[in-house]
């Protein structure tokens, strides 16, 4: 086992290849693609770990999981043991073993990043999340005295949730209000069924109900009740904000009210959410067999949003992108995994007019070449536009994906909420504490769009403050 291996030996260790369906059967179907590890894999990477005296990979991570200890365990073959620890610190390990940017957090840490190949901790972490979900047991009641606080959570994405938890097992009375039809936020609207199974989201939103938590959907907070109403008539003793970015970005170019030219939320939320590619689904999408689809953007959400296309019978699909392929803001396994679908990318090209019939209909874009200039303040080049050097394609189907903001529904009926410039909430980014007493704020609504561990990090931060804040009434 790991313990009885020198440093010299695990070196030599090869990283375990995650297993996939192959690309010409995934790219038919909506099953997750990444398969996992077997428990032969899990213990063999596991033991490629040098169980550093300071793990720094423990500082890469958003929510500080005792990631030398997880994997300690999973080497031993300890999975059950290595499970808790991980849910000391992180409520959702299962998804986040699935669609964190580890290459930039905990492995980006690892110290065999530096010469070799970091541990495969996201891999890992899925592991051992999916065998705790696969061997039900009845867990130790721990029983918490009632603080007789109640707090609304705002939000059922990956903030709120894991600000639920927390609080939850401190013994205040939660209750998560969402707006759509089904928990989970960006989890189930935003990220596709082959990354991320549904059921895998609901099985950790039936924890969070088993530990207590209540839930509360089709509630739009805003409409439904204000903030003001939540503290006052609702009786609750605080709020956090968790609602996310959902408000998508446009390109800002003639043609955008065509019709075949959708946003990315609106284009994933009728497929993930709605179902919108089974037949008699009552929010369809236009049928994309053999339909020319392109999509502006290159991070993960244009990555999903390609991807599904393609699944939809699409051909050809197409990433169009303003910058190279060098400056893709998307996890690196994610393109690869498109361009093995037979996604095609042309990089270097903006859209400066979607093209349409008389009808109304979508039928092309103009596109301009670009080159890269001097970079700008996200560190990435900036692209120029190449004068006079100008063309046409013949498309069906556009998604844009290129950001979203907060719906400012929200705050529109708090005007004491602070926002900033970009028109996210103002908040403590270390206590996610706000303008306006006893609600705090957590996520993609005061970082904008950002990552699922981040927002998860942001909500733990924001449920430690708000049980101090409950505690002694100090704002």
């Amino acid at each position: 086992m790991g313990g009885e291996r020198s440093r010299r030996e695990r070196l030599k260790l090869p990283r375990q290849q995650m297993p996939e369906q192959a690309p010409k059967v995934r790219a038919g179907n909506f099953d997750e693609v990444n398969l996992g590890y077997t428990p032969e894999q899990a213990v063999a990477e596991a033991e490629r770990c040098l169980l550093c005296a300071r793990p720094t990979c423990i500082a890469g991570c958003p929510v500080n999981i005792d990631i030398r200890e997880f994997v300690r365990l999973t080497a031993e073959e300890r999975f059950q043991d290595a499970a808790d620890v991980i849910k000391r610190d992180s409520f959702l390990p299962a998804i986040c073993g699935r669609v964190c940017p580890q290459e930039d957090q905990c492995e980006g840490a690892c110290v065999l990043a530096k010469k070799h190949t970091p541990v495969a901790i996201g891999n890992l972490e899925r592991f051992v999340a999916d065998y705790d979900r696969g061997h039900p047991s009845d867990p130790v009641q721990t029983v918490v005295p009632k603080s007789g606080k109640r707090v609304a959570v705002v939000g059922s994405g990956p903030a709120g949730l894991s600000c639920a938890a927390d609080l939850v097992r401190a013994g205040h009375e939660v209750t998560v209000f969402e707006a759509l039809h089904e928990l989970g936020g960006v989890l189930v609207y935003g990220i596709p069924e082959f990354r991320l199974p549904k059921e895998i989201v609901k099985a950790e939103v039936d924890e969070l109900a088993r530990l207590g938590v209540q839930f509360e959907t089709n509630a739009v907070i805003g409409m439904v009740e204000t903030i003001d109403e939540l503290l006052d008539e609702g009786g609750y003793d605080a709020v956090f904000l968790g609602v996310g970015a959902g408000l998508p970005k446009f390109l800002g170019v003639e043609g955008e009210n065509l019709v075949g030219v959708y946003s990315a939320n609106e284009f994933l939320t009728r497929v993930n959410l709605m179902r919108a590619y089974a037949a008699g689904a009552e929010t369809p999408l236009l049928d994309l067999d053999q339909k020319t689809v392109v999509v502006f953007g290159a991070g993960n959400t244009a990555m999903d949003a390609v991807r599904t296309a393609r699944r939809l019978g699409a051909s050809p699909v197409k990433i169009l992108y303003r910058r190279s392929e060098g400056e893709m803001p998307a996890r690196a396994e994610e393109v690869a995994h498109a361009a093995a679908e037979g996604i095609e990318f042309e990089t270097l090209v903006a859209p400066i007019e979607l093209l349409g019939n008389d009808e109304g209909w979508l039928t092309g874009v103009r596109l301009q070449r670009m080159t890269l200039g001097e970079p700008d303040e996200s560190g990435r080049r900036s692209p120029e536009p190449i004068p006079g050097d100008e063309f046409e394609i013949a498309v069906d189907v556009a998604v844009v994906a290129i950001g979203n903001a907060p719906n400012p529904l929200l705050v529109k009926t708090a005007p004491d909420l602070d926002q900033t410039a970009w028109g996210t909430v103002a908040a403590d980014p270390e206590t996610g504490r706000t303008s306006k007493p006893a609600v705090f704020a957590g996520g993609d609504i005061v970082t904008g769009g950002a990552t699922v561990i981040l927002a998860m990090g942001a909500g733990r931060r924001a449920a430690a403050s708000l049980d101090e804040y409950l505690n002694t009434g100090v704002w």
